[in-house]
């Protein structure tokens, strides 16, 4: 399949939600333009970060065309359509495509355990319901009790011709480095854990998916720029101050801190849906004011 590999900063885009809860699609585009303005590659609604799960089918479809919309054509949009069933992936996954998207983020089906075989046939069921759309394989092993294992990835990523890439949340860099040499080279690595950052791309992955870049884009890209610049010691100093902030927010386990902290930006994205519980907005404004003053070097904010 001829898909351009995605390089850079992809953000798991928070969904914005108005007071009683509901989409609000209007807030899509002043955050995805927030986004795009500090130097990010890709987009990626309705993973974890965004609340996927908590949400219907309905309100996801109408959540990722607004994305598409909003974004249209200037970065990469990656839908995550993963779901319990095969059937609600592939509905997911057909409608991202008839929508524009670019591709599609798939994790294990969540709560019962399958074996290899039944998670290597799901996947290769939705790949061949949809054959022209792009896949990656979203391993998150925090949510879910199914996984990737490499020698899974390796297998779907040299017989199913559109499944691209991994975006790997699992901690451990593995699976993404072998990963590199897949499909003749050709197959995309997203390394997922913050704080292990600078240690991917060090690594050859060709970008993150990064929860902190939604409240300090800046930051996250600013590592990514100094890797590729080959300036070791501004990435190295960029790469300590992210891990500080992801130590601050409790490394992305309350999501709604991305939220407080994009409305201290300027950013209105509401809170988070229940079952969530959102903080204080005191925390938030305390949080803000130590990663302003102490973790973002003078003039990288915009």
């Amino acid at each position: 399949m001829n898909y351009k590999r995605v390089r850079g900063v992809i953000v798991p885009i928070v969904t914005p939600l108005n007071a009683n809860g509901q989409l609000n699609h209007d807030a899509v585009a002043p955050l995805v333009d927030y986004l795009i303005e500090r130097g990010i590659q890709g987009v990626f609604p309705l993973g974890t970060t965004g609340e996927g799960p908590l949400f219907s089918t309905e309100e996801r479809k109408a959540f990722a065309q607004t994305v598409v919309n909003a974004v249209h054509g200037r970065i990469a949009v990656i839908v995550h359509t993963g779901a319990i069933t095969t059937a609600e992936t592939i509905d997911l996954t057909r409608h991202a495509h008839d929508i524009g998207a670019d591709a599609v983020a798939i994790i294990p089906p969540w709560y019962h355990k399958l074996t290899d075989a039944g998670l290597l046939r799901h996947i290769r069921t939705v790949a061949q319901a949809v054959p022209e759309m792009p896949i990656y394989l979203y391993e998150n092993p925090g949510v879910t009790p199914n996984r990737f294992s490499t020698s899974m990835v390796k297998e779907l990523a040299e017989t199913v011709p559109n499944v691209v890439g991994i975006k790997d949340s699992s901690g451990s860099l593995e699976t993404l480095f072998l990963a590199r040499n897949f499909k003749d080279g050709q197959f995309n690595t997203a390394s997922g854990p913050d704080k292990l950052l600078l240690a991917a791309l060090m690594m050859g992955v060709d970008a993150c998916v990064s929860g902190t870049a939604n409240a300090v884009p800046e930051l996250v890209v600013g590592v990514f720029n100094a890797v590729q610049a080959n300036d070791m010691d501004t990435a190295r100093r960029l790469q300590e101050g992210l891990i500080n902030v992801c130590n601050l927010l409790g490394d992305g386990s309350d999501l709604s801190m991305y939220k407080g902290l994009l409305a201290l930006r300027g950013i209105d994205v509401g809170q988070v849906r229940p079952p969530l519980v959102p903080n204080a907005d005191e925390k938030f404004a305390a949080n803000w004011e130590i990663i302003r003053d102490t973790y973002m070097p003078e003039g990288l904010l915009r």
